[in-house]
């Protein structure tokens, strides 16, 4: 072989030997906007002004964070301490804090370029829900409920809140840079996410104050690491399972790039436990899937009807495959199941209720406007015309105020950054 050839030969072996085995970067990526950074407006689709869009969101958030304190926010000043002004997100129907509306706060805050309000319901959460105590079974982690006070109502871990902690940080990280302390973002994720994955299992004794007394407790990580699922409690006081709506591939892809390398491989599978999970657990005319459920897919049989039917929540699940679509464009089921769901509604009317059986038998009439908005996320993955319908009934809703508009007010308001083309990947 002459010498120009062997050089020839040799490049195009050195330039081909990254591909051989491996996914190309644009397949490992998806199609979605996490590669195209091409975020579908839905609004916009619908023929709404991108002004009359982005004076929505701004009014929505102004509400549910600044508006009047009796009948309208959530989002509470709580004084300061070393690290600087502290806020709280608060249930008003059940009047506690919650860390999932908290971590759902802080990844809206950072989604609209709102620094203060991130930083000062973080500084709440580590201040109160945080778990510093090294020989506590809860270690770690954040408790899932306190007081608006910041004393414990449990001492237990719900980890959808860890969930959209680790991302939110991830997201300030980027968005705004690293600051000291609690605000270092990156390292709070990065050491946050390895307890997820990797926590001891520890026993400890946790007050039961409604017995006046304490219990033995045993829990651990917060994902199955044989299922490869999150938990819906790493608790020992409950047979392992998990929860639908907390199954979230679109972050699991992020953090399988950005978070600990030794568990990149974790969280990439996880992603596409996830994507099958969905199919499993969802039934498979209504596409409804049940509040809680084994890691099979079947029902989790307890005391009461909440754990095996479509409630609460229940409602999260169709944004998360949906989202997980409008980020990646890898699971073209997903866009099955969105339109099986949005069938389903369309099928029950304009004033449809917001609990069913799976076979979608209705057993509450209440028109929930949480459900309205993650219908209307649904028509990210959506296939089928009628998606604008649901897009068209949010746009139309206002936001949500009165006795129930914590869970309804963030899950709408989530939705309008979704369907909006703002919650973002930073």
């Amino acid at each position: 072989m002459h010498d120009w050839s062997l050089r020839i030969f040799l490049i195009f072996c050195f330039i081909s030997l990254p591909l051989l085995g491996t996914d190309s970067p644009s397949s490992a990526d998806g199609k979605g906007a996490h590669a195209t950074s091409n975020y579908r407006n839905l609004f916009a689709e619908a023929g709404h002004s991108q002004k009359d869009i982005r004076q929505k969101i701004d009014s929505a958030f102004q509400q549910l964070f600044h508006g009047d304190p009796s009948t309208q926010t959530v989002y509470y000043d709580a004084g300061t301490n070393a690290d600087g002004p502290r806020a709280f997100i608060t249930d008003i129907k059940h009047r506690d804090v919650r860390s999932e509306g908290l971590s759902y706060g802080m990844i809206i805050a950072v989604e609209l370029n709102k620094k203060a309000e991130f930083d000062a319901i973080w500084n709440w959460s580590k201040t109160y829900l945080y778990v510093a105590e090294t020989n506590h079974p809860s270690y770690g982690f954040f408790t899932w409920q306190a007081r608006t006070n910041g004393v414990r109502m449990s001492q237990f871990v719900a980890p959808d809140g860890e969930e959209y902690y680790v991302t939110a940080l991830y997201f300030a990280s980027h968005r705004w840079g690293n600051g000291q302390g609690i605000y270092n973002y990156q390292a709070q994720a990065d050491e946050l996410l390895s307890r997820m994955r990797h926590r001891e299992i520890i026993t400890g004794s946790v007050p039961v104050p409604w017995r006046n007394t304490n219990r033995s407790v045993t829990a651990g990580p917060l994902f199955h690491a044989e299922h490869k699922m999150v938990l819906f409690s790493p608790s020992s006081e409950r047979t392992p399972f998990t929860d639908p709506s907390y199954h979230l591939p679109a972050f699991y892809e992020l953090w399988s790039r950005w978070g600990p390398r030794e568990d990149a491989e974790f969280w990439n599978q996880a992603a596409d436990v996830s994507r099958d999970y969905f199919v499993k657990v969802t039934h498979p005319v209504t596409a409804l899937n049940p509040c809680y459920g084994n890691f099979d897919g079947s029902l989790v049989e307890r005391s009461g009807s909440y754990s095996t039917n479509f409630s609460y929540d229940a409602f999260r699940t169709a944004a998360n495959w949906s989202v997980d679509w409008s980020w990646w464009a890898r699971d073209p089921r997903q866009r099955e199941l969105s339109d099986k769901l949005q069938a389903f509604f369309e099928s029950k009317g304009t004033n449809y209720g917001c609990v069913f059986t799976l076979e979608g038998k209705q057993l509450e009439d209440r028109h929930a406007q949480g459900l309205v908005a993650i219908n209307a996320v649904a028509g990210l993955a959506a296939t089928n015309p009628r998606a604008n319908r649901f897009v068209e009934e949010l746009w139309n809703t206002p936001t949500p105020d009165g006795i129930e508009r914590y869970y309804e007010g963030l899950l709408y308001l989530m939705a309008l950054l979704h369907c909006g083309s703002e919650f973002r990947i930073w």
